[in-house]
């Protein structure tokens, strides 16, 4: 053989090999997953804490698909807003690392029921707080048919010793969600505006633009900014009928933050809906009703930003 035809197979055969390792390494960077729970928003960024590789910050796009999946095989899925993504809620993501070794998300799968509880937990509500108290009735009722049956007594001592390991594994779940809520202490504070309605009112009043107005366009001049809604109601009515009130308002304010604010939903928490707690004037009088009947948005941002 020819030098110049060796030569020319060898420059063939670096030609492939360097296109085969280009389409691995390409192949390589397309796909990546990560299981784990949120314990922090900032801007357009999550950061996802995973057993096995730590916090990782996740950039969220105007591609980035987000769905709730459930049932057998996830077969049930439907399609979610950014605002869903609240700290606490334990996601899948798909996507793909950047320059900056984030991962850019294409999708965030969650559970619905895994969004409750977070979002339940974040208006101060703790179902599973509500099944320890249950729990407690129940085992009362066996006590008391302990003392009618005795030849059943052994039996449900059993089945109380059991009742009680529920309780304390309730415990132990109520205690390790509220740590990763931690993560919402550490923001500050950089302005707040409080919007009133009447009684069984849910739209925004226009007064209130002007001061919403300011508060979107001082948020935007935060570095990785974050709004919190939250939405309250008297304690007049059902408790169903004010948790329905307080849900409807923060929607409402949320969608003003993002049609005439046009705050991008990547910077908004899932609005708050807290029903009647955290009462700021008492129930018995006119006046203190029409207090309590109220949103109030917080733009947040993280102290780690900050460096405070």
């Amino acid at each position: 053989m020819s030098t110049d035809r060796i030569v020319k197979v060898a420059f063939v055969v670096s030609l492939s090999l360097a296109a085969m390792a280009l389409l691995c390494g390409v192949a390589g960077a397309q796909s990546a997953q990560l299981q784990g729970v949120i314990n922090g928003r900032s801007g357009a960024t999550m950061t996802v804490q995973s057993q096995d590789l730590g916090n990782v910050v996740v950039l969220l796009t105007d591609d980035t698909q987000v769905e709730d999946v459930s049932g057998l095989f996830h077969a049930r899925r439907k399609q979610m807003g950014m605002t869903a993504l609240v700290p606490g809620l334990q996601v899948q993501v798909q996507g793909s690392y950047n320059a900056q070794n984030q991962m850019v998300a294409d999708t965030v799968k969650f559970n619905g029921k895994n969004l409750q509880t977070a979002t339940d937990i974040q208006a101060g509500v703790t179902p599973v707080e509500q099944q320890e108290q249950a729990q407690k009735a129940q085992e009362a009722k066996q006590e008391a048919q302990i003392q009618k049956e005795q030849q059943a007594m052994t039996q449900q001592q059993k089945e109380m010793a059991a009742a009680q390991a529920k309780i304390a594994a309730n415990k132990a779940a109520v205690a390790a969600v509220n740590k990763r809520f931690g993560e919402l202490d550490d923001y500050n504070i950089w302005d707040e505006v409080t919007v009133l309605f009447g009684n069984g009112q849910v739209i925004v009043d226009p007064q209130y633009n002007p001061k919403l107005l300011a508060l979107c366009q001082k948020a935007k001049t935060v570095t990785g900014y974050v709004i919190q809604v939250k939405g309250y109601a008297s304690a007049v009515g059902s408790a169903a009928l004010n948790q329905k009130l307080s849900q409807e308002r923060a929607a409402n304010v949320t969608d003003f933050l993002d049609q005439q604010c046009h705050i991008p939903l990547t910077n908004v928490l899932a609005p708050g809906a807290m029903g009647t707690s955290k009462q700021v004037a008492p129930d018995n009088t006119a006046e203190g009703q029409a207090e309590n009947r109220r949103v109030v948005v917080r733009v947040l941002q993280n102290k780690g930003i900050a460096g405070t």
